[in-house]
């Protein structure tokens, strides 16, 4: 195995009442994928309270992975993401954070490299917080709103009508982590970045 581990975040909103949001589609992927990476016998992966966040750590092919939920709501994840990226001694390039993507339709998934924060409140305080930007991302469509405000909309329950198609790319953003951690994120990238 690897000595440096893959270091994926997804991000959210800790507590019951933003469980199913727009926002947390990011853990609802991460949940998603070490369900998946972990063998029926063994059962799931033991989650624990560190960094400011909830951890795991598993095996996905020859890649150790830690996984990480910040549990400091949206706006502080670098609280978290940060102590977790210096103890594992994880460069950027290992890094991956899963989240929502508003100027996505829902749906739609793409890896990306580096770049701005498009105005996501946790990504912008993982740069600022880490001094880096080039970590790479799994963006996960969520769509924007008609009417109202953005807050509210990602804080939001998926509809009922939506419920299936979310349920979809959590499912793809598992397989594409996977992907990314196992063949490489070119691949990861040739294979997913399609619209669905």
């Amino acid at each position: 195995m690897d000595a440096t581990p893959w270091l994926i975040v997804g991000l959210g909103n800790p507590g019951s009442r933003y469980a199913r949001t727009r926002h947390n589609v990011g853990f609802m992927a991460l949940e998603a994928f070490a369900a998946a990476q972990s063998p029926a016998h063994l059962g799931a992966p033991r989650w624990a309270e560190k960094w400011k966040g909830l951890t795991a750590t598993l095996s996905c092919g020859a890649q150790r992975c830690v996984l990480l939920q910040p549990q400091t709501y949206m706006n502080r994840s670098g609280a978290s993401v940060v102590p977790a990226a210096q103890f594992h001694r994880v460069p950027a390039s290992q890094m991956i954070v899963v989240h929502d993507e508003i100027d996505f339709p829902l749906g739609r998934l793409a890896i990306k490299k580096g770049g701005g924060h498009g105005g996501h409140n946790g990504l912008r305080d993982i740069v600022a917080q880490l001094g880096s930007a080039e970590f790479l991302r799994v963006r996960l469509g969520v769509g924007r709103p008609v009417h109202g405000e953005v807050a509210d909309y990602v804080l939001s329950d998926f509809r009922p009508d939506e419920q299936g198609p979310a349920a979809d790319l959590v499912e793809r953003a598992a397989k594409a982590l996977a992907c990314m951690v196992t063949d490489g994120v070119a691949m990861a990238m040739n294979k997913f970045n399609t619209l669905p």
